[in-house]
């Protein structure tokens, strides 16, 4: 029996997907839900699954595009399985290379060598006047050829000579050319529809770490025990210092839809995480009703997924506001791009110990600074900068703003 593989519908709004890699061969024997292939849609990169057992045969090559619902390979359910490997075939003799008559070489007529140029002390020094010249453009005498008497370097010679900018050296000079696949042409149309189509503006702040670093220093062993190896980041921290603020300033939690303003009174955090295909931003729903342990367990849940390439399009669907920690590579500061439709995202950065001032005394803390960016086609400067400042004292006084005053019970420990 042949069943024919269809492309299944990887999400709402797709239509179409690319095949970006087969991972088996024309031919090969599959098993039931053997990931077969790894196909692009515009919002991630999903596996497909071998619908039965059987021998293989390939419809679509590695770059097609093709529709939700087109056949892209058959499967022979009644092929056999092979009992092993294959037997080798028989390699054919190599015929032993015919004797070829020997060739006489002509000898060419050599042409006649130049005489070298006579030289003498003064080939290539230069008159005094053509030396002060070298020196004030740091050009050494011996790059300049002399046109003077006996090669001598004149002072036009020192006037006309240019640096040498060097020449290349026999080193690798190759290009690859790979096409982008259907994700990351995607991704780089909606950055720049962000950058095109909204009023985009960004607004920093810094923030003390010392307060959230005296917290998870003194209870993040206690927190990974009770909770199953679930670590205590500074997700967690950063995530509860958002949607705090959200709830005072809830025009960042809005979208624009035509000549209307959308504004949501729950919170779904967009997060970007690294994966081997490029940037992912899974949701963590309603964020606002976690704790700190379902934060974090959240998160590292939805960042494995991304890792192993299992993320799906539901995980990514939606999202009110965004946070992005371009720390974690060393970004000291950025102006983080919009994640449409939403109207604002938060950028965390690489924190560094730095000199400030505590009640007029200078003091060494850990120091991070912080970035907003934001659709002024609907925040206002008042929204965005009390929104940063919100966030700021968050994460300053976590334990009071954060907790409810008892670190303990936040952490659920």
């Amino acid at each position: 029996m042949i069943l024919e593989m269809k492309v299944p519908s990887p999400g709402e709004s797709i239509t179409e997907v690319e095949i970006a890699t087969w991972l088996v061969k024309d031919g090969d024997y599959v098993e039931k839900d053997q990931a077969i292939a790894e196909v692009d849609s515009d919002k991630a990169t999903l596996e497909l699954p071998a619908e039965a057992s059987g021998i293989i045969t390939l419809k679509a090559e590695e770059g097609d595009a093709v529709k939700v619902g087109q056949v892209v390979c058959h499967i022979d359910t009644d092929g056999a399985k092979p009992a092993g490997d294959a037997p080798a075939k028989e390699e054919k003799k190599e015929e032993a290379p015919k004797a070829e008559a020997p060739k006489v070489e002509e000898k060419k007529a050599e042409a006649p060598k130049a005489a070298p140029a006579p030289t003498s002390y003064a080939s290539g020094t230069p008159s005094p006047a053509a030396r002060k010249i070298l020196d004030e453009k740091n050009i050494s005498a011996s790059e300049v050829k002399g046109t003077g008497k006996d090669g001598r370097v004149t002072k036009d010679d020192a006037v006309n000579a240019v640096p040498s900018m060097g020449t290349p050296t026999g080193g690798n000079r190759g290009s690859n050319r790979t096409k982008l696949s259907m994700l990351r042409r995607k991704v780089a149309e909606r950055l720049v529809a962000a950058k095109n189509e909204t009023a985009m503006l960004t607004t920093f702040n810094e923030v003390n770490m010392t307060p959230i670093n005296l917290v998870r220093n003194e209870y993040k062993d206690a927190f990974k025990a009770k909770h199953a190896g679930v670590g205590l980041g500074y997700m967690s921290f950063f995530t509860k210092a958002v949607t705090r603020a959200l709830e005072l300033f809830p025009d960042v939690n809005s979208m624009i839809d035509g000549n209307e303003k959308i504004t949501y009174d729950f919170a779904d955090i967009s997060i970007a995480v690294s994966g081997p295909k490029g940037l992912m931003v899974p949701v963590v729903r309603n964020a606002e009703n976690l704790t700190f342990r379902g934060i974090e367990a959240e998160i590292k849940r939805l960042a494995i997924k991304a890792r192993d390439g299992q993320i799906t399009v539901d995980d990514m669907t939606g999202g009110t506001f965004t946070i992005t920690n371009g720390g974690v590579f060393g970004s000291m500061l950025s102006t983080p791009i919009i994640n449409p439709p939403q109207s604002g995202i938060l950028g965390m950065h690489n924190i560094i110990e730095r000199p400030i001032a505590v009640n007029g005394k200078v003091e060494i803390h850990p120091m991070m600074y912080v970035a907003l960016s934001y659709d002024h086609r609907i925040i206002d400067g008042r929204e965005s900068v009390g929104f940063l400042v919100a966030v700021k004292e968050g994460l300053e006084n976590p334990v009071e703003l954060l907790m409810n005053g008892d670190a303990k019970k936040a952490l659920e420990l």
